[in-house]
């Protein structure tokens, strides 16, 4: 492992450790009001200040990355699963399975993908619980998420399907999808792996672009993207910096990823 990916997982680990001392580091909370205090500069009380109803800016940062970071993966996974499902199944298939299922994925991938996300999520109610605002988002990540993943995996099944252990795992009487779930579908695992975690980084990326237009986590609840929605009025960097914290800690776990999954790339390829 080189040296710039070891500092990459340190930094990684690092986010994430603080992230689950949120409660421990920033007792407040993110929903706690300090009205006499609203909109505050950093204090010893208030380390990032506070936003314009009193909220500790520095607790919601805490909060935003716990959840962008634990629920991308978990839209990773659906959209991972989706296109094993769909792309690899319809390569092992081949024939008019694969070549419907590479139609459908070439039509998801024709439609801009931050338009297609924002329109989705605009026909949704957008006045829901916090709670439900993040299982909506990170769903719609997930389900969304899959067709470039399932090309790739479109490519590994049909070219798995020849191999020799498949020829005598047919020989020896399995057939159709059981030989799917039982021969193929393990020897995808080095590309699953490899998708599942370079969605990880888009996913937050796409959480963020959400949240910054509003359709995305729902208030008292903080993300990355809420937390960058804060931006908007600002007029120069040095009119108060310390907002600026949320959009340096996303450059730097989002390149950490990009560090750490290099060598995913290439497995990908």
């Amino acid at each position: 492992m080189s040296f710039w990916r070891r500092v990459a997982c340190a930094v990684l680990l690092l986010v994430v450790a603080v992230s689950l001392g949120a409660s421990s580091l920033a007792p407040a909370g993110y929903a706690k009001q300090d009205r006499e205090a609203a909109g505050a500069p950093p204090s010893h009380a208030h380390w990032l200040g506070t936003d314009e109803i009193g909220r500790d800016r520095f607790a919601r940062v805490l909060y935003g990355t716990r959840i962008s970071l634990f629920l991308a993966p978990a839209a990773a996974l659906i959209s991972t699963l989706l296109a094993a499902l769909v792309g690899g199944l319809a390569g092992y298939l081949g024939g008019a399975w694969a070549r419907a299922a590479m139609a459908i994925t070439d039509l998801f991938l024709s439609l801009p993908w931050l338009f297609l996300l924002i329109t989705v999520r605009a026909l949704l109610p957008l006045n829901v619980s916090p709670a439900f605002s993040v299982l909506v988002t990170f769903l719609i990540l997930g389900l969304l998420g899959w067709t470039a993943a399932a090309r790739v995996l479109c490519a590994t099944g049909g070219s798995l399907r020849n191999t020799d252990f498949v020829r005598q795992a047919r020989a020896s009487g399995i057939r159709g999808t059981r030989l799917f779930w039982i021969h193929v579908l393990p020897n995808m695992k080095p590309v699953l792996y490899a998708q599942f975690w370079i969605s990880i980084p888009a996913f937050i990326l796409s959480e963020a672009n959400l949240g910054i237009l509003g359709l995305g986590v729902a208030e008292p609840l903080p993300s990355w993207g809420s937390l960058l929605k804060e931006l908007e009025g600002l007029v120069s960097v040095g009119e108060e910096p310390w907002k600026f914290v949320p959009l340096l800690l996303l450059v730097i776990v989002v390149t950490s990823f990009q560090l750490v999954l290099s060598k995913q790339d290439e497995v990908a390829a």
